[in-house]
C-alpha cells in the first residue's frame, strides 16, 4: 500500500470508503463486496481495487485506522499511565457498536487471509515503542506478548462473545499486569 498525504483527495476517498464499509457492516451487510462498498462511498470500484486490492485488505486497513484513532498509543510519562490510557481507548472502541462489528469482521478476515496485516504489525511496533520508552525511564516493563495476552485478549474475547465489558476493566487488567507480584 502506498502512503497517502493527510487531507487531499486520497484521504477523502480513504475516509469515505472506510466509513462506507463500517456502515454496511453495522447495518448487517457482513458480506458486502467491493462494488457495494464503493457505491455506498460514492466512488468507483476501480478506485477501491486499485488502493486495497481485496475486501480483506480494505477491512484490515479500516480496522487498523479506527484502532489508531480510537485508542492511540499515549505518552503520559509512565508505563502504568500509558498502558491504562491505551487500554481505556481499546475498551471504549470495543463498546461502540461500530467497533464491535468491525472487530468481528476483522477476526473473520484474519482467519481468511491467514496472516496478520502489516497494519497490525505496525500497531504492535507502536506498543513496543511505549515499552521501550518506559524501559529507558528505568521502569520494569512486561513483554509485548504479555500485554496482548493479559490486557488485549480478555477485552477482545468479551467483545467477540458478547460478554459484558465492565467500565474500567482495561485499567484493572493493566494494574494486574504491572503491579509487582507478592
Amino acid at each position: 500500500m502506498t502512503a497517502t498525504r493527510p487531507g487531499g483527495r486520497s484521504a477523502k476517498v480513504r475516509d469515505a470508503v472506510h466509513r462506507a464499509a463500517i456502515e454496511l457492516l453495522a447495518a448487517g451487510e457482513l458480506d458486502a463486496a467491493i462494488p457495494r462498498i464503493a457505491e455506498q462511498a460514492g466512488v468507483h470500484p476501480t478506485s477501491v481495487y486499485r488502493r486495497w486490492g481485496t475486501r480483506e485488505n480494505l477491512l484490515m486497513d479500516a480496522a487498523a485506522t479506527r484502532m489508531h484513532e480510537r485508542s492511540p498509543v499515549p505518552d503520559t510519562g509512565s508505563l502504568r499511565g500509558d498502558l491504562a490510557a491505551w487500554a481505556t481507548g481499546v475498551e471504549r472502541a470495543m463498546t461502540e457498536p461500530e467497533g464491535h462489528v468491525l472487530l468481528r469482521a476483522l477476526v473473520a478476515t484474519v482467519s481468511n487471509v491467514g496472516r496478520p496485516s502489516e497494519h497490525l504489525r505496525l500497531r504492535g511496533a507502536d506498543l513496543q515503542k511505549l515499552l521501550d520508552r518506559a524501559a529507558a525511564r528505568g521502569e520494569r516493563v512486561p513483554a509485548l506478548d504479555d500485554i496482548l495476552d493479559h490486557v488485549l485478549a480478555p477485552l477482545y474475547v468479551r467483545a467477540l462473545f458478547g460478554m459484558p465489558l465492565p467500565a474500567g476493566m482495561g485499567t484493572t487488567l493493566v494494574e494486574q499486569l504491572v503491579s509487582p507480584s507478592e
